[in-house]
């Protein structure tokens, strides 16, 4: 059944595929689910969700009669200012503020030797990538040593950046623009291979290529978002003209001599955007960055559009949502580099995990994924009662342990 929809798929988006074919029953989760969406205008279903099913899509605007957002987002329809109901985007994430509070610094076990070498890549690409972007964020107990040292009790926020203890909103900018400028090349290129290894082949992908396109353009949409931030001038543009030509080629190159440990190798760059954004969520959260502060920078109209941000969000909501979409790169990439790329089908491509489990696991292994795709299947041939149990209730145990570890300490 799965094969055939995946080899023979209908032409409608897999979001609207699934919220389809799929009863209600099975498309939320008691825990806060994470919601693909085939527009970042459609607004989420108020029909009722029942407490015991475990995943979640984004229905399409013909599936759903008015609108509910919650959490973060406003209730009622979208913003007056906002685009109207379209599918100008790939289908993305849209999540609530226990999905967003839920992320974690995690790292994938580095057990092969091409684990090793992809990680030690990323190594040495995080020193070039900190020396061109001029990061020099020190821990708060590197400041606090310093001040005992010199008998202060504490020093002016100007001070602790002048002494490079604290980055500013300039140093902050520069960094995020260049990993997003970075960071969107491996889906396309990616997507890219694929794409022409089926025309080449002259067969079906599996559902690869849409999943590592909406990476590219997710993104994409942080560098636009941010871009409406700051606007770099010509030597920026410059370094990121040089940084793109070589770094595409050579992921080029890399992904066609060996697609597991390209995406071994994107998985680690993306568990350091999450460490990025984590650092700029605690410095927001110290009151380092008041320029960030709720009636200081305005929320860019394309992130309340793209993520269903309300009028009131603030820039904490925004880097939490970034945040989030990193964490799902870094689970998905790690996923598939446990695959086999030839003949493995995408896990993901007709239902995504919740972003609970994405921003507290590494990823999920080849056998897992197997499981998770007959559990899809399941679904489609039950339907509503179908696939109670599986390595979806399996993962998400595991997810629920690691948040009660998290509780106690």
């Amino acid at each position: 059944m799965l094969t055939h929809l995946i080899l023979h798929p209908p032409l409608v988006p897999t979001a609207r595929l699934v919220a389809r074919r799929l009863p209600y029953a099975t498309l939320s989760t008691a825990q806060p689910t994470r919601r693909f969406l085939s527009s970042t205008s459609t607004p989420s279903s108020s029909k009722p969700q029942p407490e015991d099913s475990k995943h979640s899509f984004q229905p399409h605007p013909s599936d759903t009669e008015g609108t509910l957002l919650s959490g973060v987002f406003s209730p009622g329809a979208p913003p007056p200012n906002s685009r109207p109901w379209s599918d100008w985007v790939l289908h993305h994430p849209v999540y609530n503020q226990a999905q967003l509070d839920s992320i974690k610094v995690i790292r994938h076990e580095r057990k092969t030797l091409s684990d090793k070498i992809a990680s030690s890549m990323v190594a040495i690409s995080r020193k070039g990538f900190d020396l061109v972007t001029g990061y020099k964020h020190s821990s708060p107990e590197d400041a606090r040593k310093v001040m005992e040292k010199e008998g202060l009790t504490e020093l002016p926020l100007a001070e602790l950046r002048k002494r490079g203890f604290v980055m500013d909103v300039p140093q902050w900018m520069m960094r995020i623009l260049f990993l997003e400028t970075i960071a969107g090349v491996p889906g396309m290129v990616a997507g890219m291979c694929r794409h022409l290894q089926s025309l080449r082949l002259m067969k079906r992908d599996g559902g690869w290529i849409t999943t590592l396109l909406a990476e590219a353009e997710n993104e994409r949409m942080h560098l636009l978002t941010f871009m409406k931030i700051s606007n770099p001038g010509w030597f920026f543009r410059f370094i990121i003209l040089g940084a793109q030509g070589v770094y595409c080629n050579l992921f080029f190159l890399a992904y066609l001599v060996s697609p597991n440990s390209a995406h071994r190798f994107v998985g680690y760059l993306e568990e350091e955007a999450v460490i990025t954004y984590t650092q700029i969520i605690e410095e927001m959260e110290r009151g380092n960055i008041p320029e960030w502060e709720k009636g200081g920078q305005p929320v860019p109209q394309i992130a309340k559009d793209y993520w269903r941000l309300g009028e009131d969000a603030t820039m904490l909501d925004l880097v939490k949502a970034v945040r989030a979409d990193e964490a799902g790169h870094r689970f998905v990439n790690h996923t598939l580099a446990n695959l086999d790329t030839k003949n493995d089908f995408n896990p993901f491509g007709l239902r995504h995990p919740d972003a609970t489990m994405q921003g507290t696991l590494p990823g999920i292994s080849r056998e897992e994924s197997l499981r998770w795709i007959k559990e899809v299947e399941d679904e489609f041939k039950k339907g509503r009662g179908a696939a109670k149990e599986g390595v979806g209730a399996e993962v998400m145990g595991r997810e629920a342990e690691v948040r009660k570890e998290g509780a106690r300490a």
